[in-house]
Protein backbone atom coordinates (compact mmCIF):
# COMPACT_ATOMS: atom_id res chain seq x y z
CA UNK A 1 0.00 0.00 0.00
CA UNK A 2 1.51 3.42 -0.79
CA UNK A 3 -1.13 5.86 0.55
CA UNK A 4 0.60 8.00 2.81
CA UNK A 5 -1.52 9.51 5.98
CA UNK A 6 -1.04 11.27 9.01
CA UNK A 7 0.84 9.68 11.39
CA UNK A 8 2.39 10.66 14.61
CA UNK A 9 5.73 8.98 15.70
CA UNK A 10 6.56 10.44 18.73
CA UNK A 11 5.32 14.25 18.91
CA UNK A 12 5.44 14.72 15.25
CA UNK A 13 3.39 14.60 12.75
CA UNK A 14 4.61 12.20 9.56
CA UNK A 15 3.47 11.03 6.69
CA UNK A 16 3.15 7.09 7.11
CA UNK A 17 1.72 4.46 5.19
CA UNK A 18 -1.64 3.61 5.88
CA UNK A 19 -1.08 -0.28 6.73
CA UNK A 20 2.33 0.59 8.41
CA UNK A 21 0.44 2.68 10.46
CA UNK A 22 -2.30 0.23 11.83
CA UNK A 23 0.14 -2.49 11.80
CA UNK A 24 2.72 -0.79 14.11
CA UNK A 25 -0.49 0.97 16.02
CA UNK A 26 0.13 4.37 15.27
CA UNK A 27 -1.60 6.89 16.25
CA UNK A 28 -3.02 9.43 13.02
CA UNK A 29 -5.76 11.39 11.52
CA UNK A 30 -8.68 10.16 10.05
CA UNK A 31 -12.18 11.32 9.32
CA UNK A 32 -16.04 9.41 9.65
CA UNK A 33 -18.96 11.27 8.24
CA UNK A 34 -22.67 10.88 8.90
CA UNK A 35 -24.96 11.28 6.32
CA UNK A 36 -28.60 12.57 7.72
CA UNK A 37 -31.74 12.61 6.57
CA UNK A 38 -33.54 14.44 9.72
CA UNK A 39 -32.82 11.81 12.32
CA UNK A 40 -32.33 8.87 9.95
CA UNK A 41 -28.50 7.86 8.93
CA UNK A 42 -27.10 6.22 5.95
CA UNK A 43 -25.07 3.28 7.05
CA UNK A 44 -23.28 0.99 4.64
CA UNK A 45 -21.77 -2.22 4.77
CA UNK A 46 -18.02 -2.87 4.06
CA UNK A 47 -17.06 -4.75 1.31
CA UNK A 48 -15.83 -8.31 2.03
CA UNK A 49 -12.92 -7.18 0.23
CA UNK A 50 -11.78 -4.79 2.38
CA UNK A 51 -8.13 -5.29 4.61
CA UNK A 52 -10.27 -4.85 7.84
CA UNK A 53 -13.32 -5.22 9.28
CA UNK A 54 -15.17 -6.32 6.22
CA UNK A 55 -18.87 -7.43 5.96
CA UNK A 56 -19.54 -5.02 9.45
CA UNK A 57 -21.83 -2.14 9.67
CA UNK A 58 -20.13 1.38 9.66
CA UNK A 59 -21.25 4.63 9.63
CA UNK A 60 -21.95 6.43 5.83
CA UNK A 61 -18.11 6.67 5.36
CA UNK A 62 -14.89 6.87 6.76
CA UNK A 63 -10.94 7.56 5.69
CA UNK A 64 -7.96 8.67 6.56
CA UNK A 65 -6.69 11.94 5.19
CA UNK A 66 -3.78 12.08 2.70
CA UNK A 67 -1.09 13.63 3.60
CA UNK A 68 -1.23 17.82 3.96
CA UNK A 69 -4.92 17.09 2.89
CA UNK A 70 -7.87 19.16 4.51
CA UNK A 71 -10.15 17.02 6.90
CA UNK A 72 -13.10 19.12 5.26
CA UNK A 73 -11.91 17.95 2.24
CA UNK A 74 -11.33 14.89 2.79
CA UNK A 75 -14.63 14.06 4.22
CA UNK A 76 -16.26 15.02 0.52
CA UNK A 77 -13.72 13.42 -1.13
CA UNK A 78 -14.83 9.71 0.35
CA UNK A 79 -18.68 10.85 -0.01
CA UNK A 80 -18.11 11.11 -3.43
CA UNK A 81 -15.66 8.11 -3.86
CA UNK A 82 -17.44 5.28 -1.62
CA UNK A 83 -20.90 6.22 -1.69
CA UNK A 84 -21.14 8.32 -5.44
CA UNK A 85 -22.49 11.15 -3.43
CA UNK A 86 -21.71 15.03 -4.84
CA UNK A 87 -23.11 18.14 -3.58
CA UNK A 88 -23.11 18.28 -0.15
CA UNK A 89 -21.38 19.96 2.25
CA UNK A 90 -20.58 18.25 5.88
CA UNK A 91 -20.22 20.31 9.19
CA UNK A 92 -17.22 19.12 11.43
CA UNK A 93 -19.75 17.95 14.55
CA UNK A 94 -16.42 16.69 16.80
CA UNK A 95 -13.23 15.27 17.72
CA UNK A 96 -12.97 11.82 19.31
CA UNK A 97 -9.49 9.90 19.77
CA UNK A 98 -9.94 5.96 20.21
CA UNK A 99 -7.83 3.20 19.65
CA UNK A 100 -9.39 -0.45 18.64
CA UNK A 101 -8.38 -3.76 17.47
CA UNK A 102 -9.49 -4.14 14.35
CA UNK A 103 -8.07 -7.67 13.69
CA UNK A 104 -6.10 -9.04 11.26
CA UNK A 105 -3.01 -7.56 13.52
CA UNK A 106 -4.46 -4.20 12.61
CA UNK A 107 -4.90 -1.12 15.03
CA UNK A 108 -6.67 1.65 14.37
CA UNK A 109 -5.64 4.61 16.41
CA UNK A 110 -7.59 7.77 15.35
CA UNK A 111 -8.01 11.47 16.05
CA UNK A 112 -10.29 11.50 14.05
CA UNK A 113 -12.86 14.21 12.62
CA UNK A 114 -16.43 13.66 12.52
CA UNK A 115 -18.81 15.38 9.89
CA UNK A 116 -22.71 15.34 9.51
CA UNK A 117 -23.79 16.05 6.17
CA UNK A 118 -27.39 16.73 5.57
CA UNK A 119 -29.15 15.09 3.02
CA UNK A 120 -32.84 14.02 1.41
CA UNK A 121 -33.97 10.66 1.47
CA UNK A 122 -34.14 10.36 -1.76
CA UNK A 123 -30.46 11.54 -1.83
CA UNK A 124 -28.81 9.86 -5.42
CA UNK A 125 -25.91 7.03 -4.85
CA UNK A 126 -23.79 4.85 -6.73
CA UNK A 127 -21.71 3.04 -4.21
CA UNK A 128 -18.48 1.69 -5.18
CA UNK A 129 -18.62 -2.01 -4.59
CA UNK A 130 -14.83 -2.39 -3.59
CA UNK A 131 -16.07 -0.05 -0.84
CA UNK A 132 -19.35 -0.95 0.03
CA UNK A 133 -21.58 -4.48 -0.26
CA UNK A 134 -24.94 -2.57 0.83
CA UNK A 135 -26.15 0.69 1.90
CA UNK A 136 -29.68 1.78 4.18
CA UNK A 137 -31.09 4.24 5.77
CA UNK A 138 -31.88 3.59 9.79
CA UNK A 139 -32.87 5.76 12.75
CA UNK A 140 -30.37 6.59 14.82
CA UNK A 141 -31.82 5.59 18.14
CA UNK A 142 -32.79 2.76 16.18
CA UNK A 143 -28.77 1.95 15.48
CA UNK A 144 -27.65 2.83 18.72
CA UNK A 145 -30.23 0.37 19.81
CA UNK A 146 -28.69 -2.05 17.79
CA UNK A 147 -24.74 -1.82 18.62
CA UNK A 148 -25.77 -2.43 22.03
CA UNK A 149 -27.51 -5.80 21.12
CA UNK A 150 -24.84 -6.78 18.68
CA UNK A 151 -21.83 -5.36 18.38
CA UNK A 152 -20.36 -7.85 16.48
CA UNK A 153 -22.27 -6.89 13.45
CA UNK A 154 -20.68 -3.35 13.17
CA UNK A 155 -17.28 -1.66 12.48
CA UNK A 156 -15.64 -1.36 15.96
CA UNK A 157 -15.63 2.49 15.23
CA UNK A 158 -19.18 2.74 14.98
CA UNK A 159 -19.36 0.65 18.34
CA UNK A 160 -17.35 3.42 19.94
CA UNK A 161 -19.21 6.77 18.23
CA UNK A 162 -22.55 5.30 19.10
CA UNK A 163 -22.21 3.31 22.69
CA UNK A 164 -19.50 6.49 24.07
CA UNK A 165 -20.10 9.62 22.08
CA UNK A 166 -23.80 9.72 20.69
CA UNK A 167 -24.79 12.61 22.42
CA UNK A 168 -21.64 14.57 21.73
CA UNK A 169 -21.82 13.49 17.96
CA UNK A 170 -25.35 14.12 17.17
CA UNK A 171 -25.98 17.48 19.50
CA UNK A 172 -26.92 19.25 16.92
CA UNK A 173 -30.33 16.97 16.47
CA UNK A 174 -31.29 17.91 19.32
Amino acid sequence: MTDLIPAWIGEELTPVDKLDAHRLGLRHKAVSVFVMAGRDVLIQKRAEGKYHSAGLWANSCCTHPHWDEAQHDCAIRRMREELGITGLYPSHADRLEYRADVGNGLIEHEVVDVFLADAPRDLALAPDPGEVAQVKWVDLHDLAAEVTRHPERFSRWLSIYMTGHKDRIFKSLG
